[in-house]
């Protein structure tokens, strides 16, 4: 199954007064699979849906290989689309939900049949075929949905929070088995998602929205490490802002009274963005003095919540080893790991 290049063109689109998509405009190569990212509210499932044909743009263009089909029905633009509630039929059955894109493109019934078992197969549900969507885990219903939306070979598969109603076990589970279905078959996939963690696990390239427009765009790393702006990195990853201070002759920096080289970092901002995991405990008088707030303890990291000397809050993540001990109210000194990546950021906006 080969993969479909994706552009969009300047595409609009108002429900009323509201602008929920504004001027999108971006090229997804083919085999490639995409996430857009974004809080509630972002326009990321519209677009999703205009990609689809379910929504009509105000303006611009849908091209998929070169060909417009902004104006062509949904079920003519060869497109594999898995809801968020999986939208499977309650009343037919596992091979039934499998084969119905199938029988409305006018497959012959043996040929459906053989189809739906090899779907099955690839998603290992063959043992269930018989079965209804209410006597399935979410993580099985997901598997048919995943497996109905494939069975007709899309090019392109358009993914809508498609873990979101799965528990975290099951849901790094499917995670793996998406990242199996993307190498095997190599279609391309754009999947909507407002979770980091899984955009970064799961996509080749990210896509960031904010109030109808992409903020930022490029692989997880990239964004997490080279994030442009003060917004894109709290978005994309958890960031601590510090406010910094030159000597006269730029020869170290200081914040809040701990010094630091300043060619330690990148950037030309006025805000130091350093991630949780960059900190590590320093001696008395050799870091930043802070009060701790709140610890809590995740597999074998611990993150504590500390107040800096300006009364503002901070984020610092640490091997269990070194911060099990710690508590509530306790005192830390905490220093920059040397090696660690650390940015200077600005506050500029991205249109």
């Amino acid at each position: 199954m080969n993969g479909s290049a994706l552009e969009l063109r300047g595409i609009t689109k108002h429900f009323g007064r509201l602008r929920v998509l504004d001027g999108i405009s971006t090229v997804i190569d083919a085999g490639s699979f995409t996430a857009i990212l974004g809080p509630s509210g972002s326009g990321k499932s519209t677009l999703l849906m205009t990609i689809a044909g379910f929504e009509m743009p105000d303006s611009g263009a849908v091209i998929r290989d070169g060909v417009d089909v902004t104006h062509i029905a949904p079920e003519k633009r060869d497109i594999g689309v898995v809801f968020q509630g999986y939208a499977l039929f309650p009343h037919l059955t596992v091979a039934d939900n499998i084969a119905f894109p199938l029988r409305a493109r006018g497959w012959e019934q043996a040929r459906a049949n053989e189809r739906v078992r090899e779907m099955a197969a690839l998603v290992e549900i063959g043992e269930l075929l018989s079965r209804y969507p209410a006597q399935l885990s979410g993580g099985q219903r997901q598997r048919v949905a995943i497996a109905r939306s494939l069975a007709f070979q899309p090019k392109l598969l358009l993914l809508d929070e498609p873990l979101s109603a799965l528990d975290r076990g099951l849901r790094d589970r499917m995670q793996a088995e998406l990242r199996r279905l993307h190498r095997k078959l190599g279609v391309t996939i754009v999947m909507v998602t407002h979770d980091q963690d899984e955009a970064s696990a799961l996509a080749d390239n990210v896509i960031v929205m904010e109030a109808g427009a992409i903020m930022a765009k490029g692989s997880a790393r990239r964004l997490y490490e080279e994030p442009g702006d003060t917004r894109i990195a709290a978005f994309f990853g958890r960031a601590n802002f510090l406010p910094f201070r030159k000597s006269a002759d730029e020869t170290t920096v200081e914040i809040f009274g701990y010094r630091l080289d300043p060619s330690t970092f990148e950037g030309c901002g006025d805000a130091l963005l350093v991630r949780p995991e960059a900190f590590e405990i320093a001696g008395q008088g050799q870091g930043i003095e802070m009060e701790i707030v709140s610890t809590v303890f995740h597999a074998g990291r611990v993150t504590l919540s500390c107040l800096t000397p300006a009364g503002e809050t901070i984020l610092a993540e640490l091997p269990d080893e070194r911060a099990g001990a710690l508590s509530a109210g306790d005192r830390i000194a905490l220093a920059i790991a040397r090696g660690r990546f650390v940015r200077s950021v600005g506050s500029s906006t991205v249109s």
